[in-house]
């Protein structure tokens, strides 16, 4: 039987992923008919992508999964009609190009490279960074990007402190948990990471309280979600010196408007997220997979919890 397959994530985007989406369904041997529109009683599987028209799955009754296209779900998972289940995107390629982004980022602020890169020529002031393992990095979420993001920090011989929601253990690296453990986190936290899901209890997170918890003079790095810090708190913070520089990658509004205050702090970086962009080869290969997958009778792979949001 021919599965119905309905991409609704977008014309450009289908022109896309069409090639390795047809591929990748080859590779598992599953008869699909991938489509951009189709009567939704008849659709098998939804491809999805936050900015897709489709709002409404009421109608989708033989849906037998959605799978993201990205892995933020925090625009589809609150969704009252989606009954479905709804699995994230969890790719290799996706996590490699996020630990690249960390890890550059965080060389950057501990080896001070800004200086060297603007210092005014002719200027000489040999200043010798501290070796890894006499910095502390922070890192906030401990999912998958987060803990692949902690182990090649730690790799590189970081003292790296991990903090999650949860319990959890990571070898090698101190990890953290519940309101203590956040508080513990920031005060060691000379270069601070944040990947965590966007939730009602990570909104904000980066506040006046919490930002004052840091060491003085602390770096940020936010490849996670926007909506993670206070925008006002973190510019007070930059302001005061409280925090030093911050590398953001993700933002409230999308792209950040040319008139927002961040653009105006030479402390603050502005990447144009590109921490972690899905990329379609492997995107495609999970898709299938997780679709042969519920076709042999195998659980979903990274179902998403709709309670806890992620």
């Amino acid at each position: 039987m021919t599965l119905k397959v309905l991409f609704a994530a977008g014309e450009d985007s289908f022109r896309t992923y069409r090639a390795t989406l047809e591929k990748a369904f080859s590779e598992e041997a599953l008869p699909v008919e991938l489509v951009t529109s189709a009567t939704p009683d008849a659709v098998d599987y939804i491809i999805y992508a936050p900015a897709s028209r489709l709002q409404d799955f009421t109608p989708y009754t033989q849906c037998k999964a959605v799978l993201n296209l990205w892995a933020g779900v925090e625009r589809i998972v609150h969704n009252p009609t989606l009954t479905q289940p709804l699995a994230r995107m969890v790719d290799p390629s996706l996590t490699a190009g996020m630990v690249e982004y960390v890890c550059g980022h965080v060389l950057r602020y501990h080896l001070g490279m800004d200086a060297h890169i603007t210092a005014t020529p002719g200027q000489w002031d040999p200043v010798e960074p501290p070796l890894a393992h006499e910095r502390k990095i922070g890192i906030l979420g401990l999912g998958e990007l987060g803990r692949a993001a902690a182990l090649a920090l730690k790799g590189l011989g970081f003292h790296v402190i991990g903090w999650s929601a949860r319990e959890k253990a990571l070898p090698g690296v101190t990890c953290h948990f519940g309101a203590d453990g956040l508080e513990s986190t920031l005060q060691a936290a000379e270069i601070l990471v944040t990947l965590l899901p966007h939730t009602p209890q990570t909104e904000n997170i980066l506040n006046a309280r919490t930002l004052a918890l840091l060491p003085r003079g602390a770096r940020i790095i936010n490849p996670g979600r926007g909506a993670l810090i206070n925008d006002d708190a973190l510019l007070s913070a930059v302001e005061s010196g409280q925090v030093s520089q911050a590398t953001l990658d993700v933002f409230r509004t999308e792209p950040l408007p040319a008139d927002h205050p961040f653009w105006a702090r030479p402390e603050i970086t502005i990447t144009p997220h590109i921490a972690a962009t899905t990329r379609p080869a492997g995107a495609s290969r999970c898709i299938a997979r997780n679709i042969a997958r519920v076709e042999q009778g195998l659980p979903l792979l990274h179902r998403v919890d709709t309670a806890r949001g992620y």
